[in-house]
């Protein structure tokens, strides 16, 4: 009986070692999931410029601290060199963030890199104005990343996601009607989510709004100023097809319901745009206060 038991343990062993090991979904692929499925109830929190608050804008450990804080989505902003070197920074010059001045797009990256960024009472720190590459590397398999502004240097950015294998992390985003994005970006859009930007202020908006869900967007971002009648109609329409993505960075983005408000009132605010409008992505400039909200209402 013991020689009949030690030979069926060791089958089970050779066949376990035969076995594909699983692999472990990286953090960045669990948010991609919940961003394609568009019945998901869970909020995902977009922070702005990473946590600008406590370090300076764009920053790596702004970077950082916004991963760290538990936020699902980094919205970075991107410029380009006058020797086609890509870096993190929302200005066309460095005038304002770092402790240098002058055009981006007449700065080699070289010259660029003597300067320091300044935190937000304009206090210079001893941190540089990061690369593309130094920020997806931070990035990898931790979080999405929206680039902003990425479309306009895209055939430059497509390079630097592949070398880094950050691809499926990036987010683009855009007013360019449902064929012009197509026959720009569409050999990337397999990978690269793209979503379309919506101003929802007339009749005309839900028209555009029903032209883009043609092409089948993930989500969409909606903005506008007063009434929240088209954002309802635009809401009804993607029920189950797609999300949808608001920015609290200040009011007439979002019909008043900015993060200063929420400060004050966060039912009144965050918690009427994810219930009574359905939101399910937003964009924040108090992404620690906002995960804290989610928590205390079971969204997170």
């Amino acid at each position: 009986m013991k020689h009949y038991t030690v030979l069926f343990v060791i089958g089970i062993l050779l066949g376990c070692s035969s076995c594909t090991p699983k692999q472990d979904i990286t953090r960045a692929e669990q948010i991609r999931a919940d961003l394609l499925n568009p019945n998901s109830q869970r909020v995902l929190v977009v922070s702005h410029r990473a946590d600008w608050r406590g370090w300076p804008e764009n920053s790596l450990p702004a970077i950082e601290s916004a991963i760290n804080m538990g936020v699902d989505i980094v919205e970075l902003d991107l410029q380009c060199t006058a020797d086609s070197q890509l870096i993190i920074m929302h200005d066309s010059k460095i005038d304002r963030t770092t402790t240098g001045k002058g055009r981006i797009s007449e700065m080699t990256l070289d010259s660029i890199r003597t300067f320091r960024l300044k935190n937000g009472v304009s206090i210079k720190t001893r941190h540089e104005i990061p690369t593309l590459r130094e920020a997806l590397l931070l990035c990898k398999d931790r979080v999405l990343i929206n680039l902003d502004k990425a479309d306009r240097y895209f055939d430059l950015v497509v390079p630097v996601l592949e070398e880094t294998g950050t691809t499926r992390q990036i987010i683009m985003k855009g007013k360019k009607p449902a064929d012009q994005v197509q026959q720009l970006y569409g050999k990337y859009l397999a990978d690269v989510i793209y979503m379309p930007i919506v101003d929802m202020n007339d009749s005309a908006s839900v028209d555009a709004f029903r032209a883009h869900m043609t092409s089948n967007p993930c989500a969409f971002e909606l903005c506008w100023r007063g009434s929240d009648e088209y954002v309802r109609q635009a809401s009804a329409l993607a029920q189950g097809k797609s999300l949808l993505w608001v920015n609290c960075l200040w009011d007439t983005l979002c019909g008043g319901h900015e993060d200063d408000e929420a400060y004050k009132d966060p039912d009144a605010h965050y918690g009427y745009l994810i219930d009574s409008l359905g939101f399910r992505i937003i964009q924040t400039d108090r992404p620690e206060y906002l995960i804290r909200y989610l928590k205390s209402k079971h969204r997170r």
